[in-house]
């Protein structure tokens, strides 16, 4: 991490922006400004080269043609597998964490290329739209609350034997292949089908990257009563439609 600042990078919130998922960035720079760090927020769009040299890469969701486009310009691009390659964390969601994964299918029911920094391959389900509210148990590894957020997603995301699921769920779908996992990770890379935006229902979530980024152990505490307030909320919504 720079000297300076913690660089906090959004890729492409012109193509991957979909169910509010740019608060993920303003929830973690918040974060890391409540604790007295000074953040650098990069926003990055699809006509830009992706820096090298940032320490958190966020990528949100969006619809199936963005996402082709994304890719095929990530992949062009090449500067977020070599930000991976510089130890940077980066966190997915929905079709950024398609994205992530060796491939998945575009909008033109071709299989797709991904940046292979997940090992995870992502198809096109035959069953139901997987749409509503989830409550899942993230990796103990992390000891973090459960996980609170909403997906809307067709693909089904299959894990390789190296990546982990990043979560188990109690409700809801997650990955969508009936094994109760729900998004995945290798190393400092992350994905997850969780919207609402995910930063703002589980904000420990926040934390968990800037600890990475930080190569800490733990960060000063906040005051979270507006954040609990709302993941109580949500998961009691779930509980009741499940």
């Amino acid at each position: 991490m720079s000297e300076s600042s913690l660089r906090l990078v959004w890729v492409y919130p012109d193509l991957l922006s979909t169910y509010g998922d740019q608060g993920n960035a303003l929830v973690v720079e918040r974060r890391a400004r409540q604790r007295g760090l000074d953040v650098m927020r990069i926003d990055v769009r699809s006509d830009q080269p992706v820096p090298t040299s940032g320490d958190i890469y966020l990528i949100g969701g969006g619809e199936d043609r963005p996402q082709r486009l994304a890719a095929e310009r990530l992949r062009r691009d090449g500067g977020l597998n070599r930000a991976a390659s510089n130890g940077a964390i980066i966190f997915s969601v929905c079709a950024g964490y398609q994205i992530l994964g060796h491939e998945f299918i575009n909008d033109l029911g071709e299989r797709e290329p991904g940046l292979g920094l997940i090992d995870v391959i992502s198809t096109r389900g035959e069953g139901e739209r997987c749409v509503g509210d989830v409550l899942a148990d993230i990796d103990d590894r992390f000891g973090l609350p459960p996980l609170t957020g909403f997906e809307n997603h067709q693909g089904v995301t299959h894990l390789g034997p190296t990546a982990r699921p990043f979560a188990r769920v109690r409700f809801g779908n997650g990955n969508g292949t009936g094994d109760g996992t729900e998004g995945a990770y290798n190393d400092t890379a992350f994905g997850t089908y969780m919207h609402g935006p995910v930063m703002a229902r589980n904000p420990q979530i926040a934390d968990l990257l800037l600890k990475l980024a930080l190569d800490v152990n733990a960060l000063p505490p906040l005051d979270d009563r507006w954040y609990e307030a709302l993941r109580a909320e949500r998961i009691a919504a779930a509980t009741q439609t499940a």
